[in-house]
């Protein structure tokens, strides 16, 4: 990149204390991006526009998409994810940002439907994959980092069903060319599981000791897909 070209910028949208970008974000660092990180949750105000950035992320947390009253802040979220899709400014949106993309662009989110996930899961990637430009040609069954018991039970009209798991259909969508939605975490590394509350994994029905375990056996295979998810999304930024 030449030296008097800023960076392309990310709007990231933070929803919680703990639900930073981590290693997403030193991977779009590393492709030459530029992650501007809105810690929506300590109150710092969301642009009202995505004018002077190129893409927007929405991360994780634990509310329903559209629970203004519990997290204000996704009033303007959901604005600037509408406004991403009509202007097909590249979105990620992850778990949270993600259901918040099925709602917006007409899907369907459930609070506690079906059965939650948690720790490392196989996805099984669709046909429709074969054509995007995110998940085109990555392993079929790749595992992911999952923390949910809400879920999309419909897709927006149109959208591209690109992954599913045992447990929970809608692992991955496309809206229009430049907009995903993902239920599972691909910024979260297996090392992070450790901090989790046992109890609260108890309560999910999952053993603490096995959940680790198990993400840390899948990790080495996990960060080879998701860090070249992760450059694609910088090249769809850039318009490749």
């Amino acid at each position: 990149m030449p030296a008097n070209r800023a960076a392309p910028s990310v709007l990231v949208v933070q929803n919680g204390p703990g639900g930073g970008p981590r290693r997403l974000g030193d991977w779009l660092r590393a492709d030459g991006l530029a992650p501007d990180v809105v810690h929506a949750y300590r109150g710092e105000a969301l642009p009202a526009t995505l004018d002077g950035h190129d893409a927007l992320v929405v991360l994780g947390g634990g509310a329903m998409p559209d629970d203004v009253a519990r997290m204000p802040w996704l009033a303007g979220a959901r604005l600037l994810a509408a406004e991403a899709l009509e202007r097909a400014v590249p979105y990620l949106g992850i778990c949270l940002g993600g259901q918040l993309l099925a709602q917006v662009g007409g899907g369907r989110v459930e609070a506690e439907h079906g059965r939650p996930e948690a720790g490392s899961v196989t996805l099984t990637l669709r046909a429709e994959t074969h054509a995007d430009r995110l998940f085109a040609g990555l392993p079929e069954r790749p595992t992911a980092i999952e923390r949910h018991v809400d879920a999309i039970t419909e897709l927006p009209a149109g959208a591209a069903w690109l992954a599913r798991s045992e447990r929970c259909p809608y692992q991955a969508f496309r809206c229009g060319e430049a907009a995903w939605g993902l239920q599972f975490h691909p910024e979260v590394d297996a090392a992070r599981l450790r901090t989790w509350d046992p109890g609260y994994l108890r309560s999910l029905g999952y053993e603490p000791e096995r959940v680790v375990e198990r993400a840390e056996r899948d990790e080495a295979g996990a960060v080879v897909v998701w860090r070249e998810l992760a450059r694609r999304f910088a090249r769809v930024m850039r318009g490749g």
